[in-house]
């Protein structure tokens, strides 16, 4: 039998029961009288920004059922080094004003890092369930992997057509705040924020030389022509949608919206499956191989936007390339936390070296299709 992965790396060095008491008086400021009940922190919490759960008895509350995002503990060896959450909490609230496309609704929002440590802001709390990242939904023993084909493939058009939604229906001018500052296009400005978030992870430790030919080869892919910008979620992928049976019923975690090309948002959303498919056969399982392929997804995406993808090579190895950065970050976070030592090789630190390093030879998808 195939020997499992690494346990997962931890997420947060908070005290629940302490941030339940802390938001239970930052509660009373705005809800006298108001219980704060059921807290609790989601299996899923991501490392980049965290989630608790928790419900509100009060007879005057505009929510009940309710998720608070907070910000990294800056003490933690945070993932990214910024975290603007009321750049988060504007994004749903603009998501939710100008699309169809299903977002919580949000409510508070504290920008101040007095109460709990760190900015957050309240939501109201989707009820379904999550394809999962640990274990991957990729593997068996999961209710997607479970789920027929049918069912698989209804989940699979509902998640697409999120997408083509979103891009279509949010008018891009509302977005332009989120463009990083500097010279060029959006797309240009986009790989120049992530030369700097990289520049960012290896300042002080050794820097990965196959993530620098990455960038590279980005350059020698370059659009000619790098279409229109429009909102991109940002982490564009089923991870990160609440589905009711197989039905989207909230799309969360928008820490990563940006302006910038449609293919930009696709790219991410084909190469986080590859990811957790490639992740599962090297462990010596079959995975899902007819789930979100890439011909289906850009097949679909235009037939319902009337947008051919275009420099999908490009886009799928930028994807790669920014998924291997945070890699990189969290296992440098693991080192300094002792759950890993750094090898001589700090490639070997990324966990999708070998297919990484395939894209940028060019040969990644003759083999994957």
């Amino acid at each position: 039998m195939a020997a499992a992965p690494a346990p997962r790396p931890r997420t947060s060095t908070r005290e629940p029961e302490q941030l339940a008491r802390r938001l239970t008086a930052w509660l009373d400021g705005r809800l006298p009288g108001a219980r704060v009940s059921g807290v609790r922190v989601p299996a899923s919490n991501g490392m980049s920004s965290e989630t608790l759960l928790f419900d509100i008895e009060h007879p005057d509350t505009p929510v009940r059922a309710c998720a608070l995002r907070l910000a990294a503990d800056p003490a933690a060896y945070t993932v990214f080094p910024a975290y603007d959450m009321g750049r988060q909490h504007r994004v749903m609230s603009l998501v939710a004003a100008h699309t169809d496309v299903p977002v919580p609704r949000v409510h508070w929002l504290e920008e101040d890092p007095g109460p709990l440590g760190a900015p957050f802001f309240v939501m109201a709390r989707a009820e379904g369930r999550v394809p999962p990242d640990v274990m991957p939904y990729t593997y068996e023993g999961n209710w997607l992997y479970d789920a027929t084909d049918a069912e698989r493939a209804t989940l699979q058009e509902a998640s697409i057509s999120l997408l083509g939604r979103l891009h279509d229906q949010f008018p891009a001018g509302e977005a332009e705040f989120l463009l990083p500052g500097g010279p060029g296009s959006p797309l240009r400005r986009h790989v120049d924020a992530q030369r700097a978030y990289y520049a960012w992870v290896v300042d002080g430790l050794a820097p990965s030389p196959l993530l620098e030919r990455c960038f590279d080869r980005l350059e020698e892919l370059w659009p000619a022509d790098e279409g229109p910008a429009v909102l991109n979620w940002g982490d564009a992928r089923i991870g990160n949608v609440v589905y009711d049976g197989f039905a989207p019923v909230a799309v969360l975690d928008w820490e990563m919206a940006a302006l910038a090309p449609r293919e930009v948002d696709l790219g991410w959303t084909v190469y986080l499956h590859r990811f957790f498919q490639d992740l599962t056969t090297g462990f010596g399982q079959g995975g899902l191989p007819g789930f979100l392929r890439r011909e289906d997804l850009e097949r679909r995406y235009a037939e319902l936007t009337g947008h051919t993808p275009r420099d999908m090579e490009f886009h799928t190895l930028y994807a790669a390339l920014r998924h291997g950065i945070v890699m990189l970050r969290i296992a440098y976070r693991q080192a300094h936390f002792g759950e890993v030592e750094v090898p001589a090789d700090p490639d070997r630190l990324i966990l999708h070296h070998a297919t990484l390093d395939a894209m940028v030879r060019g040969t990644y998808w003759e083999r994957y299709g």
